[in-house]
């Protein structure tokens, strides 16, 4: 069974917040909330512990939306931890929560302590493989992949329910469906400022993604999707910003979730940037959702 929200050709809008992880109290009226404003789903970053506790908050505030993680890392998560905590969630919420898992990136990941980063490839494959042999798991249909290149994009239509993409844009996006097939799902994120004024707008753009132009995954992504050496330095260029990132009005907001779907997305969550740190963006969603023409 497929989740809602992530349903194939169903041109859905979620919101991904890291937000999601904060205080329950809030996050559970928030959800409450961005419930009522008409997007589908909730995406929330994995992180390195409790990777299930705000799927837990999001799911018992709300009564349909489906909840994802984007992304559980494998290298901080074991296979018997995803098993038992979706088990967990499955019981209480059937069909509404879908595990996303990522092979995350060799500075991170050794920067943690987690591990020394080699052969993410076979790593996710050994970790479905033990998925599969784990009666309490989620099926491949509860469960995805952050791919980005394609040998692990290959991976995801085998044995996922498909790819949840970070920091693409919509040409990325075309590429992406073209390579994983028809019947994947693509589901990516969309990092949105609300914010007219090019300079401000591009400020807010380069302070999210100044710590993913240090890693290595996400610069290789950009550079095969034809952006350069140029592109990728020194904060990145105005030409990679207004790519990767959509600012402007309300309807050029919207014009980029709709380019994303007509590329080939299933899905699209939306991640409001520049809320500062622990905000959490209510106005922000309830302007994107009218925006969107959601509710």
């Amino acid at each position: 069974m497929t989740a809602a929200a992530f349903r194939a050709g169903e041109r859905s809008v979620g919101l991904w917040a890291g937000q999601f992880r904060i205080e329950p109290a809030p996050v559970a009226e928030a959800a409450a909330h961005v419930e009522q404003l008409g997007f589908s789903a909730l995406w929330y970053p994995g992180g390195l512990r409790n990777a299930f506790a705000p799927a837990a908050v999001l799911l018992s505030a709300t009564r349909t939306l489906t909840v994802a993680t984007g992304i559980v890392s494998i290298w901080a998560t074991t296979p018997s931890e995803s098993a038992a905590g979706w088990a967990s969630l499955e019981e209480r919420h059937p069909g509404r929560f879908v595990l996303g898992l990522g092979v995350s990136h060799g500075p991170a990941v050794e920067r943690a302590g987690l591990g020394h980063y080699a052969h993410p490839l076979q790593r996710m494959r050994d970790y479905l493989d033990t998925l599969d042999n784990d009666d309490t798991a989620p099926p491949s249909t509860a469960r995805l992949i952050g791919a980005l290149g394609p040998k692990m994009l290959r991976l995801a239509a085998e044995r996922t329910l498909g790819t949840h993409p970070y920091l693409v844009t919509p040409d990325q996006t075309a590429g992406l469906r073209e390579k994983i097939g028809p019947d994947a799902r693509v589901l990516p994120e969309q990092g949105v400022v609300l914010e007219a004024d090019p300079t401000r707008a591009r400020a807010l753009a380069r302070e999210a993604l100044a710590p993913y132009l240090e890693l290595p995954n996400y610069v290789n992504s950009w550079l095969r999707a034809g952006f350069t050496g140029d592109d990728v330095a020194d904060g990145g260029s105005d030409r990679l910003v207004d790519a990767v990132v959509a600012w402007g009005t309300d309807e050029q907001i919207a014009s980029r979730v709709r380019a994303h779907h007509d590329a080939g997305a299933d899905h699209v969550c939306l991640q409001v940037l520049g809320a500062g740190e622990g905000a959490i963006p209510v106005s922000a969603w309830r302007r994107l959702a009218q925006a969107l023409n959601l509710s």
